[in-house]
């Protein structure tokens, strides 16, 4: 007889993935775009802040490539250098980049209002906090202990350094679960502020969740934010939840504080049988 078998998962969230920097640290994510246009700078080659947030929750390497493959920035390198930007070239900024960033990870590494009492309502909950970033092992080394001095420090993390790729492939989602014991997939969230994030959280077989005030999207501080007409605000604010939904977000807030009544919609609809 032929017949086909569905299993349905039920049961309550077990876990979410948060990024960091524009998610649970660093409002606005600014750590790494000084260091990007510094390195450009170094090169000859003049890059805006639009440039450098514009790959942004990618690999920092892939970030560089990224950049250089923008038609503007490309068009000045090959003005500047006679010739294209090569991988060689990727490889010399990348490694200028990395101590370039290192230094100012500790001065980036304030916590998102909302980080701490989320985190804990979740534990509460009985739910696992994992984390996924486009910074290297390295570059983690540096945050992690200067998060945990601010109140935050997740059950797990994983950077692109100990996985064969990183976003928007979902191996640093997957590594997340095996490290936090945590299955099936669709008990996950994967939070983020980039369209990178929402693609691996996508790929990983996650709800997804985008944050449209606090990170790269919005790219400002905290009080640049607080300071803008609220017509201003509401406008830049849609545009970016037109960006997270488009690219495949099953929900958008505002910032991570808005996180635990997501959670619940989310169990409800887990309940009744629906998958990401």
């Amino acid at each position: 007889m032929d017949f086909e078998s569905h299993r349905i998962y039920r049961g309550p969230l077990k876990a979410v993935i948060l990024d960091w920097a524009g998610t649970t640290v660093d409002y606005g994510s600014f750590a790494p775009t000084a260091a990007f246009i510094k390195v450009f700078e170094h090169q000859g080659v003049t890059i805006g802040l639009e440039h450098a947030r514009a790959p942004m929750g990618l690999m920092k390497k892939d970030h560089l490539r990224a950049i250089a493959r923008l038609a503007p920035v490309a068009e000045r390198w090959r003005n500047t250098h006679g010739r294209p930007c090569t991988e060689e070239d990727i490889e010399a900024m990348f490694q200028e980049f990395v101590p370039l960033q290192m230094e100012c990870l500790r001065d980036y590494a304030s916590l998102i209002p909302g980080t701490r009492k989320t985190v804990k309502e979740l534990h509460k909950r009985g739910m696992k906090i994992g984390s996924t970033t486009g910074y290297t092992r390295e570059m983690m080394e540096v945050l992690i202990p200067a998060a945990k001095k601010n109140g935050y420090s997740p059950d797990a993390w994983v950077s692109p350094s100990d996985v064969p790729t990183g976003r928007p492939f979902p191996w640093m989602c997957y590594q997340n679960a095996i490290q936090l014991q945590v299955h099936p997939l669709e008990a996950m969230v994967k939070v983020g502020d980039t369209l990178p994030d929402i693609e691996e959280g996508l790929n990983a077989g996650m709800w997804t969740v985008g944050l449209a005030l606090t990170g790269n999207l919005m790219g400002l501080t905290e009080a640049q934010v607080a300071a803008m007409p609220g017509e201003t605000i509401q406008a830049r604010r849609q545009t970016i939840v037109t960006q997270l939904n488009q690219a495949g977000a099953h929900y958008v807030i505002d910032g991570i504080g808005d996180l635990p009544a997501i959670v619940e919609e989310i169990e409800v609809r887990l309940s009744k049988g629906e998958r990401p």
